[in-house]
């Protein structure tokens, strides 16, 4: 077997057999295949697709592909979120300890920054100290005394994953579903929760463009999970506009604290809040309304706020940043971008903007570029919002004074003004379950 004719049989549209995958994976894994020929055979998939059979087995050689955790030693139900990447989407560092505060367990393992979208391990590691990489048993014992530890993938977890990841942000492709479902449902396997949530995004600044994409996509990864004995969940939110007002890591970490301490931006609250209900409901802790209930009142008195905390110093954080922002490490250069006109913000191009922020230096351009932890962007105003001629749209923050001119240019491009207020999109379009979807 060579994986010059299995690239040939995908660029003619065939089906890979369980063995061709097999062999493919486990060689790319192993380092007999080289990055140029997978590069080949991922353009192959972006174009071609593969069926359900193809992208089941896809996904279970890569889950497979190292280890299965046992999350045994946590007591209780374990549940696991997973966002398909957005712009401004930090959802994970409001709804993990919202949870645990709840009395369920997350043990999560998050991915690092993908093309324009941003990694949660990247915005917990702009928390000073904060550890990432833990070894399996200071895992556990952090999710059984704080009742949540979110963590890089790591270890021997999905070691096909982990490259392909790497590759496909540089490849371009990125935007597939087999691809994405693969990636994503192959990690939530290994990683071993009972329960698991998908926050699937659909619009600019999604991976998924359209509704019906983003539908697809949840029930391949449902049907994947629950074929796994996995109960599996997917809430279908939007993405055409970035969620909140921050974008960039130490930015993000802030206003996530914002919401926890309950004055965070109100898409960005209500987002969470229904993903939060949803992980509460997995586990079984009552009705989507009392969930729901039990999330607002954790956040109400403090708890949630106090469980991240205590998450963060137990992986070896400094907590203090989160009390008091002004000890984050500042972006010595900022520039506001202003107005030209009068009007209303009737589109905002959510990847464009996050783009924006990767010029800045919050993201990366390619697999070795480092992040600046305190570069991105402040939003002043979002799609429907009036505007002024003069008012500022947004503050950029760099460590690169060059980059300024370049990001506003960017920015001004990924907004337009017009007269008239356009009506307001919905924040969450549908939910998705085994063998049923409910469009609101």
């Amino acid at each position: 077997m060579r994986m010059y004719d299995l690239i040939m049989k995908k660029k003619h549209g065939e089906v890979l057999t369980e063995q061709e995958i097999q062999f493919m994976i486990d060689g790319y894994v192993k380092g007999e295949i080289p990055d140029y020929q997978m590069s080949a055979m991922l353009m192959a998939i972006w174009f071609k697709g593969m069926n359900d059979l193809e992208i089941t087995e896809l996904t279970k050689t890569m889950a497979k592909s190292g280890d299965m955790i046992d999350l045994s030693a946590i007591s209780g139900k374990k549940v696991d979120k997973h966002s398909t990447g957005g712009v401004g989407d930090k959802t994970t560092l409001i709804v993990a300890p919202i949870v645990a505060a709840c009395g369920g367990k997350v043990a999560k393992m998050s991915g690092r920054g993908l093309g324009h979208t941003g990694g949660t391990v990247d915005k917990l590691e702009a928390i000073p100290g904060y550890r990432t990489v833990l070894d399996r048993k200071e895992f556990f014992d952090t999710v059984n005394k704080c009742g949540v530890s979110v963590i890089g993938q790591s270890g021997n977890l999905a070691p096909a994953d982990k490259k392909l990841y790497a590759l496909r942000d540089v490849t371009a492709t990125v935007d597939s579903i087999p691809l994405i479902a693969s990636s994503i449902m192959s990690k939530k396997l290994a990683a071993g929760s009972d329960c698991i949530l998908l926050d699937v995004k659909t619009g600019s600044g999604a991976f998924m463009k359209t509704l019906d994409d983003s539908i697809k996509l949840a029930q391949t990864m449902v049907a994947i999970g629950e074929g796994a004995g996995r109960r599996t969940v997917a809430l279908i939110t939007d993405m055409d506009t970035p969620l909140g007002f921050g974008i960039g890591n130490s930015i993000e970490v802030m206003e996530s604290m914002d919401v926890l301490k309950g004055h965070g931006p109100a898409d960005l609250t209500e987002v969470s809040l229904q993903l939060a209900a949803n992980m509460l409901y997995l586990v079984g802790k009552g009705t989507p309304e009392e969930c729901r209930e039990m999330a607002e009142k954790v956040i109400a008195d403090g708890s949630a706020f106090e469980t991240f905390c205590t998450m963060v110093k137990a992986q070896g954080g400094d907590d203090a940043v989160l009390r008091d922002y002004d000890k984050f490490a500042k972006a010595p250069y900022k520039a506001d971008v202003l107005a030209e006109r009068d009007g209303y913000i009737v589109k905002m191009n959510a990847e464009e903007v996050g783009v924006t922020s990767v010029v800045l230096g919050a993201g990366r351009e390619t697999k070795e570029s480092s992040i600046d932890f305190s570069a991105g962007l402040m939003l002043h105003k979002k799609y429907g919002d009036k505007v002024k001629k003069g008012e500022s749209l947004v503050t950029l923050y760099t460590s690169r004074e060059d980059a300024l001119k370049e990001a506003e240019r960017m920015y001004r491009e990924a907004v337009i003004i017009g007269d008239e207020q356009p009506a307001k999109e919905p924040l969450v379009y549908a939910r998705v379950e085994k063998d049923k979807v409910e469009k609101y």
